[in-house]
């Protein structure tokens, strides 16, 4: 079964070093010859929230987020690459899934963290459980912990540390089990 992904990424500082293992991931995904999109808060800029897609007339939404609404309804599944802002995520990713509600019901989320400390970002993937499971895509047990993510990774997204190919493996494995029984599940009806 081919799987369509949508690897959304939430950093938008200038020297963002988090970009490095966002596309680790993409590459990654391609090379299981998945539809992969990355979604990056910076390249599909979102206002500050004051609506929400479906709060726009039909066909009266901006086209950025006529754009993003369009990735994530054909996404099977969505791999979540947050950075750790004080202990938590960063407010461009919130901002950009805020915006959108009833494109992620039923499909599985993956949590991939980093920092660039030894911790990896775990402190935000804590609070992305909760938060991406309200919004209907319950994430995998498994999280992709990037530490030092600045060195981990070159700018196109290959591993320096070679440990991470091992770790991605076993992540994008549980990732795939969840997605494909839950797009079958999905094909059977949905509760809502």
């Amino acid at each position: 079964m081919s799987l369509k992904i949508a690897v959304i990424y939430g950093s938008v500082r200038s020297q963002r070093k988090g970009i490095k293992g966002a596309k680790f991931i993409v590459n990654k995904c391609k090379e299981r010859n998945w539809d992969v999109n990355l979604i990056d808060a910076k390249e599909y800029e979102h206002p500050f929230l004051d609506k929400m897609y479906k709060e726009f007339p039909e066909g009266e939404a901006p086209e950025v987020m006529q754009k993003v609404s369009n990735l994530l309804k054909s996404a099977d599944a969505f791999i979540i690459v947050s950075g750790e802002y004080n202990h938590s995520v960063p407010p461009a990713l919130t901002n950009l899934i805020d915006h959108y509600q009833s494109e992620y019901f039923f499909k599985s989320s993956a949590i991939a963290c980093y920092s660039g400390g030894t911790l990896g970002g775990v402190r935000a993937g804590i609070h992305l459980r909760a938060f991406l499971s309200e919004l209907g895509m319950p994430s995998i047990p498994t999280m992709f912990v990037m530490s030092k993510v600045q060195s981990s990774f070159d700018d196109n997204g290959n591993a320096i540390d070679e440990s991470y190919e091992k770790r991605i493996k076993k992540f994008l494995d549980e990732l795939e089990w969840y997605a494909e029984a839950l797009k079958e599940a999905r094909e059977k009806g949905t509760p809502y």
